[in-house]
């Protein structure tokens, strides 16, 4: 059964921009006059497939996004989270409720300087809300006018079925790369059957598989990885060996180890998309040129023999985090 394939991507690059780190995440942020420069590089390179959320800088990406571009917001598919923020005491909070949905896309919409966001996502499986309240909301929110598609993150195969029975779930995001397989075990095969694009965060490995990281040092204090196990001196060095190998392939390929990487993500469907994130401009235009590489057979068996789920050291998620993803494990 394949329901209703939404047009929203029709027109799409295989490769957007991920935005959270212009704000977010991964120590301080860029300047903003260089955010803005950045922004307005990657529509004139051609990306057309912008992704941010409320939770990036609590507001501060939205923002950024809705004064930078409100002028050419036309020219791409506009998308945004909802769930996760920040409450008035300065807490991150994680609530689906539906009027908390429609209360944080009101603000989402302000910030974006915009009538209506293209592609809204549930951030994050909320459980003490079933799936088919927050996704019946915006599903209210679609036929309001408010909001085009309709998303889900980090969510299992089973959660997408059920959210589907509610309205067509247009794409699921979820962190996909050759390091971090987990889509692999159901999603990927259920967003084809259902005719929902698979949209990969993350699919350099957070700056590990572009072969530039190699001295954890340099990662700021609030850096969100440093919180994460793969990241953990140990593991890290134990995860750059495998990279060895990784760069001779990259070398026959004729490509950085970045677009190895990418044109790997893209390789594994015709409905997946992959949204880079970077801040730097020489980097940006490197990401979007690996949507025109197809890899051969040979390096595709060669690169899922040298790093896989059995090979990479540490887990994806300290314990705490974990508790917040519906995706399936490996077990």
């Amino acid at each position: 059964m394949t329901s209703h394939h939404s047009e929203l991507f029709n027109h799409c690059s295989p490769i957007g921009l991920g935005c959270m780190n212009l704000s977010h995440a991964y120590g301080t942020p860029p300047p903003e006059k260089d955010a803005e420069r950045l922004l307005l590089t990657a529509l004139d390179l051609g990306y057309n497939h912008l992704d941010t959320a409320s939770l990036y800088g609590f507001g501060a990406n939205e923002s950024l996004l809705g004064k930078t571009l409100k002028s050419r917001r036309n020219e791409f598919i506009l998308a945004s989270k909802c769930v996760l923020f920040k409450d008035d005491l300065g807490k991150r909070i994680l609530d689906a409720r539906p009027e908390t949905i429609r209360k944080t896309l009101e603000g989402s919409l302000q910030r974006l300087q915009t009538d209506v966001i293209d592609l809204y996502y549930l951030h994050r499986l909320d459980r003490n809300v079933p799936i088919e309240d927050s996704v019946g909301e915006l599903s209210r929110m679609v036929e309001e006018g408010k909001i085009r598609n309709i998303g889900l993150s980090e969510m299992s195969a089973k959660t997408l079925r059920r959210a589907h029975e509610v309205h067509p779930i247009a794409a699921m995001q979820t962190e996909y790369s050759l390091w971090t397989r987990n889509p692999e075990i159901a999603v990927l095969e259920t967003c084809r059957e259902l005719g929902t694009k698979f949209v990969a965060f993350s699919p350099l490995g957070r700056a590990f598989l572009t072969g530039k990281l190699t001295d954890l040092s340099a990662l700021a204090e609030k850096d969100l990885r440093r919180s994460m196990p793969r990241f953990e001196q140990g593991n890290y060095t134990r995860n750059l060996v495998l990279l060895d190998q990784v760069s001779r392939i990259a070398q026959e390929e004729g490509c950085t180890l970045a677009q190895l990487a990418l044109a790997w993500v893209l390789g594994r469907g015709d409905h997946i998309i992959a949204i880079p994130g970077t801040t730097n401009p020489e980097h940006l235009k490197e990401n979007f040129s690996a949507k025109d590489i197809t890899l051969s057979a040979s390096a595709f068996d060669r690169l899922d023999q040298i790093i896989n789920q059995t090979t990479v050291s540490g887990p994806r998620y300290n314990a705490d985090t974990q508790l917040e993803i519906d995706t399936e494990e490996f077990s």
